[in-house]
């Protein structure tokens, strides 16, 4: 583990292996460097690419320090990037795809950007997230909250949740459930189904390849069709056979031939 200080003197500790041009990964909700994709795929691309995978803040060994804030978010990334050597390709999962989109849009040096499925809502083909879900968040303790993403945030059965609690990943979901209305947050006015505003990407003019998966549902293959649409130049791909919890072996040659 190595550790670097964010701007307002967070503590964000990452991983690197490999060797190669520098890729940050950036985690999706309830994942951290430890937990969830990013340790496989970093394995996978390491032959490639120096990789740096990273704790949000809140999550595993990285500080949280003060109020939250997505541009403190956006500090830590760029302070990992400089850890990088000052410019990286980013590859962001989920709402991690949101917070490398912004932060790509607020001048990072970023080489070129992968975004897999950034969960937003851009019509009204499911049912929508209650436009109040940050504060519900904050306000719930951590099981109900995962709950409550899980159900009201993703729209996944409650019957299906109850028997995840049963599960040995739980435990580590609780321990960074305080860190979901950072993810909320970070999503802003893109998941309350209204169409895709192009201007907040307008100032982005790396390459980027917006990804989806071939078995996702249909609404969030729309709003990655969307995102594609608004971002000035960019691509888009689906990878048969995959859904929102993607395989590193379907995933690490998307990265690896766009960012090659």
């Amino acid at each position: 583990m190595e550790t670097v200080l964010s701007k307002d003197g967070t503590t964000i500790a990452y991983d690197r292996r490999g060797s190669g041009p520098a890729l940050v990964l950036v985690d999706g909700a309830l994942c951290s460097r430890a937990q969830g994709p990013m340790p496989e795929l970093a394995e996978a691309l390491a032959d490639r690419f120096t990789v740096y995978n990273y704790d949000r803040r809140g999550r595993g060994d990285s500080g949280d320090t003060g109020a939250y804030a997505v541009d403190r978010e956006i500090e830590d990334l760029a302070a990992v990037i400089e850890a990088a050597g000052g410019s990286a390709y980013v590859y962001g999962s989920s709402s991690g795809a949101a917070l490398a989109l912004r932060a790509t849009a607020a001048g990072l040096p970023v080489e070129k950007l992968v975004a897999f499925e950034p969960p937003y809502v851009v019509d009204d083909s499911r049912k929508q997230i209650p436009r109040d879900w940050v504060a519900e968040l904050t306000a719930l303790g951590p099981d109900d909250a995962i709950k409550y993403f899980f159900t009201k945030g993703i729209g996944l059965p409650g019957i299906l949740v109850t028997v995840m609690k049963l599960m040995p990943a739980w435990k580590n979901m609780r321990a960074i459930a305080h860190t979901l209305p950072y993810d909320a947050q970070v999503l802003g006015e893109n998941c309350f189904g209204e169409p895709m505003d192009a201007a907040q990407w307008a100032p982005i003019d790396q390459p980027v390849l917006v990804a989806s998966g071939g078995k996702s549902p249909a609404w969030m293959k729309t709003s990655t069709r969307a995102l594609a649409a608004a971002v000035p130049g960019a691509g888009h791909t689906e990878i048969p056979g995959q859904n929102h919890m993607i395989k590193a072996s379907a995933i690490a040659p998307v990265i690896a031939d766009f960012c090659g």
